[in-house]
């Protein structure tokens, strides 16, 4: 019987993503973030955007531009094509100013809830932002990451009463994707 339970498992090393190569990856932009776009030749064009829950900023003389989903330099190659009339030099600089996501803790926490956070977050940091776990209930050793890939929903369970130990660092630094859920599930009581 217990043969059934296990096979959506794998072992905890392989499911784990390893994070930096992720950091190193050219930066998609995404709804929330705050884009400063310079334009070198036509400095009365520089703007500061936010890029709006519809994935588009607007943009003075050519108007609605989708953003999100582009990196920073393929956006400055649309823009330079957009704006080719208006430039002498061919010149446009996205810079990312800030950029904030929402990632979403329940269970048993003690403050479940949407956290929005602006730099990389752990699903360890995720639980102390949602005021730590419900020690009462929380089993800290069967965390799950629900993760939507591909269309898929994806999940990582992280034992995280190793972190609460001091053992257990690259589980610690498990970093959460924008709208990941992190749920902890609650320790079985028999009553």
């Amino acid at each position: 019987g217990l043969a059934v339970l296990a096979g959506c498992e794998t072992s905890p090393h392989a499911a784990l993503p390893s994070q930096p190569a992720e950091a190193v990856e050219a930066q998609t932009l995404r709804e929330g973030d705050v884009l400063k776009i310079a334009f070198p030749g036509a400095p009365n064009l520089d703007t500061q955007q936010t890029i709006r829950r519809d994935g588009r900023i607007s943009l003075s003389i050519v108007g609605e531009v989708v953003a999100a989903g582009m990196t920073p330099a393929a956006l400055e190659k649309d823009l330079m094509q957009r704006y080719s009339t208006q430039l002498v030099s061919k010149e446009v600089t996205v810079t990312v100013m800030s950029s904030s996501y929402a990632i979403f803790v329940t269970g048993a926490v003690m403050h479940p809830g949407k956290i929005i956070s602006d730099h990389p977050m752990s699903a360890f940091e995720a639980i102390m932002e949602a005021g730590g776990f419900d020690n009462a209930k929380a089993n800290s050793a069967a965390v799950r990451v629900i993760r939507i890939e591909d269309g898929q929903s994806k999940n990582y369970t992280l034992n995280l009463k190793l972190v609460l130990e001091g053992k257990g660092a690259e589980t610690k630094l498990f970093y959460l994707k924008p709208s990941d859920t992190v749920f902890v599930p609650e320790k079985f009581s028999w009553f």
